[in-house]
């Protein structure tokens, strides 16, 4: 991708993307609630994700993972149920590093070649390829059918007597079962686990409970959790394996990866196996997942990650204007937490963990998105991300299974979402069963995720907060609307998003530094707001307030051309 491109990411989970069932039940079967498969996922398909402005899909749960179904007749070896979080499993209990989830296949025997397929369509659309990697832990029950010849499986030459030793894989509770406060059965397929080992959330016992990831086991990268010291000389073998396993999706066009949990994983590990990959691969991006925003320089910088998520800063503080009466001011402390990474950072409003933004633990209405969506698309250079189903106002309403009624679409179970199911029409994609709100839901995503690339000043641009000279604004509220500028060339960007659930006409000061750092005109000229599409004589001249409105629970984005401006 061109590096000067801003990163729009549209995260799919194929297993419940082009799933038609209609009539889906509490906690059913593949049998019984259907699955989406990659082959569905077609040029039209992808057309129509294209449409969004999106130039990178994040295909979710690839990797085969733990399953209560049963795929034995395809020499897949079954996993104790009892361990396995949902009907379906967790995407992110992974049973096999080197095989495609069975699910998605039309032809089981054919998975990986359909994955590969999908890539090169995917491609063909003009489009990235992104994929978990999932470093910190494994299914409870690891084995690879699928493996290179000459590769181990984890943990078949650990020392299962010592709890660490820096050529394990795995963390032992030595001499002890595994005894969670879970059900592990009884008779001939209980689940047996002795010696016990580490569960994937740092549990060193054998007691976790049913909040804890016990469907998973922590993998170990040389450091002792006992005594807190590290053991990475010689190179640890779970570093030489998970190298051996990004090259090997690397080699089959993946062109980057999402890695779960980076912070849970040690930083030198990192540093070391991210340009090992990129020897060989250049082009393949990293992106972490954290949530320590003191932690985001050091990933950055010694860590070698291209991107990172942010939630605990950005996201939360989007989430507060929304729910908590923070006031829109606060995003000034945002932009400032990452002043000078901010085009490292990775930003949305919805993924697989977070609640949906229609949901009632959210905003309520999704409708109500254009404000948080303008500032975190727009407010730096760094990639933009949406979930599957946002561009519809997606409320995740239903109680699907394992993953209960909790404003989350599941990732445990085997499901189909209506909004996403009138969208795909059967493969149409033509949007036909739409609601009239959904189709300008879905119109709305497109028309500002491709503002992202279509202007220079959002995807390659400086930024300029105008929130320090309109605090003490009397037309001008910084509790509910922030306002910046973004800068390129010849072009500015005045960008506004209001808050509020009414309309405002405000006056927003913009200093003379601005003028002077952007080189801003001074005088009246023709300029566009680019989401009405409007265009208007306005004034921009220094020591007067550019004037605007804007509608309820929405954003105005003028655009100002030098080369339009006369001096008055």
């Amino acid at each position: 991708m061109d590096n000067k491109e801003k990163l729009i990411i549209y995260q799919v989970f194929p297993r419940i993307f082009t799933n038609t069932c209609d009539a889906c039940v509490h906690n059913g079967t593949i049998e019984q609630n259907g699955v989406g498969k990659m082959n569905q996922i077609d040029s039209k398909v992808l057309k129509s994700i294209k449409e969004l402005g999106v130039n990178c899909v994040w295909y979710t749960g690839i990797i085969e993972h733990a399953t209560k179904t049963d795929y034995s007749k395809y020499d897949i070896r079954p996993d104790n149920h009892y361990v396995v979080k949902g009907n379906a499993g967790s995407p992110y209990a992974i049973k096999d590093y080197y095989d495609v989830c069975p699910d998605l296949a039309e032809n089981i025997d054919n998975r990986i070649e359909e994955f590969e397929a999908l890539v090169i369509r995917t491609h063909k659309e003009g489009m990235k390829v992104l994929i978990d990697f999932v470093p910190n832990h494994t299914a409870r029950q690891y084995y690879s059918d699928k493996k290179p010849s000459g590769i181990d499986d984890f943990g078949v030459s650990d020392n299962c007597d010592m709890f660490f030793s820096p050529q394990n894989n795995f963390y032992y509770i030595t001499r002890q079962q595994f005894c969670p406060s879970i059900d592990l059965g009884e008779g001939a397929d209980r689940y047996v686990e002795f010696p016990a080992k580490a569960t994937g959330n740092d549990c060193f016992n054998a007691f976790c409970g049913e909040y804890d990831w016990y469907e998973t086991v922590k993998l170990n990268y040389g450091k002792d959790y006992g005594d807190g010291t590290t053991h990475f000389d010689p190179i640890p073998n779970t570093w030489l394996k998970m190298l051996h396993i990004l090259r090997y999706w690397a080699a089959k066009g993946v062109d980057g990866f999402r890695c779960d949990m980076v912070f849970m994983v040690p930083l030198e590990f990192w540093n070391w196996v991210i340009p090992n990959v990129k020897k060989d691969y250049p082009h393949v991006v990293f992106i972490g997942e954290i949530y320590d925003v003191n932690l985001y320089r050091p990933f950055l910088s010694y860590g070698c990650f291209d991107y990172l998520y942010d939630k605990v800063n950005l996201y939360d503080t989007l989430v507060g204007i929304q729910r908590h009466n923070v006031s829109a001011a606060q995003l000034t402390h945002s932009w400032q937490a990452v002043d000078g990474i901010g085009d490292r950072m990775l930003n949305f409003l919805e993924n697989h963990d977070e609640v949906r933004f229609g949901s009632r633990e959210y905003a309520e209405n999704p409708l109500l998105v254009v404000p948080s969506l303008v500032v975190s698309s727009m407010i730096n250079t760094g990639p933009m991300m949406i979930y599957y189903g946002q561009e519809l106002g997606e409320q995740a309403k239903d109680n699907e299974g394992f993953a209960g009624d909790n404003n989350r679409t599941t990732i445990f179970d085997y499901w189909s979402l209506d909004t996403v199911r009138r969208w795909y029409n059967n493969g149409e994609c033509d949007g036909a069963h739409l609601t009239s709100q959904e189709k300008w839901l879905r119109s709305t995503y497109a028309k500002i995720l491709s503002i992202c690339n279509k202007e220079k000043s959002v995807s390659q641009g400086t930024f300029f907060d105008l929130m320090y000279v309109n605090l003490n604004n009397p037309d001008f509220n910084p509790h509910r609307q922030f306002a910046f500028l973004r800068h390129h060339g010849d072009e500015t960007l005045l960008i506004v998003a209001n808050f509020d659930h009414q309309t405002v006409d405000i006056k927003v000061n913009i200093p003379n530094e601005a003028f002077d750092y952007m080189d801003l005109p001074d005088g009246q000229g023709m300029c566009v707001e680019l989401l009405s599409g409007t265009r208007q004589s306005k004034r921009l001249t220094r020591g007067e307030r550019f004037e605007l409105s804007i509608g309820a629970n929405s954003a105005s984005i003028w655009r100002i051309r030098k080369k339009n401006f006369k001096p008055i």
